[in-house]
């Protein structure tokens, strides 16, 4: 008889997994990373965890956190959503993300806005520069078509579903979804109006963005959509955070343009209004 075949044998199973330790799991406690970012304390951060390709994961992080994601291995794509943690009807826009900034192209202190006018989260450093505001995340059917499955559960997931699990576990529903954007894996705009694949910058590069409002970060490590490669191809993502400090109106990402400064004056008001500091 299997040692699980009874109750008693189940619980005895699963105990024994105790201090189990593999490539791809979240350190709990975070302060027991085993290789903080340089001038990072150990117990200042907040999240550590490597999520396997295929995988996701999601925090709900205070406002200055510094979020690093780094791509480990070069084949990683992190798709990223975003949800202000006290009222999430607000959340990502990347339309206004884009149209706002008349910047097709994420990079370092472009501010990620919300559906309110209001910057959700800035890009402080950027290391990759291959990154996409334009294609969204992948699909169960788009998935299915190209690789034979795209459920979660299977060998070639899509970030849809992913998402949706992530977003259910922070009390929202596939209709609060919005498109997301996703970092490592990029693409170009053609003369044409198609879209070029641009691929990884290679591995070990890493993006940081700053928490300027209190926010549900959902992460899916899934392939892009468009990467043209048969295969299934995504690589494990490292996810570390720590305590920092939000952007001020002596940051250059406040007035890295008008339209930022605007965003950012939007978003001061509705802090100040909150009491948050």
């Amino acid at each position: 008889m299997s040692t699980t075949a009874t109750t008693y044998g189940a619980r005895d199973h699963a105990r024994a997994q105790a201090g189990t330790v593999v490539d791809t799991m979240p350190s709990i406690p975070a302060s027991t990373w085993a290789d903080p970012p340089a001038g990072v304390a150990p117990e200042a951060l907040t999240w550590a965890e490597t999520v396997a390709g295929g995988g996701y994961t999601h925090k709900v992080l205070a406002r200055g956190t510094r979020l690093r994601l780094t791509d480990v291995d070069g084949d990683a794509c992190a798709h990223l959503l975003l949800f202000n943690a006290e009222g999430p009807w607000e959340r990502l826009n990347v339309a206004d993300t884009v149209k706002v900034q008349w910047n097709a192209y994420l990079g370092e202190s472009v501010a990620l806005l919300s559906d309110q006018a209001r910057v959700l989260a800035t890009i402080v450093a950027d290391s990759g520069g291959r990154h996409d505001a334009l294609c969204g995340t992948s699909t169960v059917d788009g998935n299915t078509e190209r690789y034979g499955d795209g459920s979660p559960q299977g060998p070639s997931p899509a970030g849809l579903p992913l998402f949706t699990l992530a977003a259910a576990k922070n009390g929202l529903e596939p209709r609060d979804l919005p498109p997301s954007l996703s970092f490592f894996q990029g693409v170009r705009v053609q003369p044409d109006g198609g879209l070029e694949f641009t691929g990884s910058a290679g591995a070990g590069r890493s993006v940081d963005l700053r928490i300027e409002i209190p926010s549900i970060v959902l992460l899916a490590n899934v392939a892009h959509p468009v990467d043209p490669r048969p295969d299934y191809t995504v690589s494990k993502l490292e996810v570390l955070a720590w305590h920092d400090r939000p952007t001020t109106p002596d940051s250059p990402e406040w007035t890295h343009t008008p339209e930022a400064q605007r965003a950012f004056e939007n978003t001061a008001d509705y802090l100040t209004a909150r009491g948050i500091a």
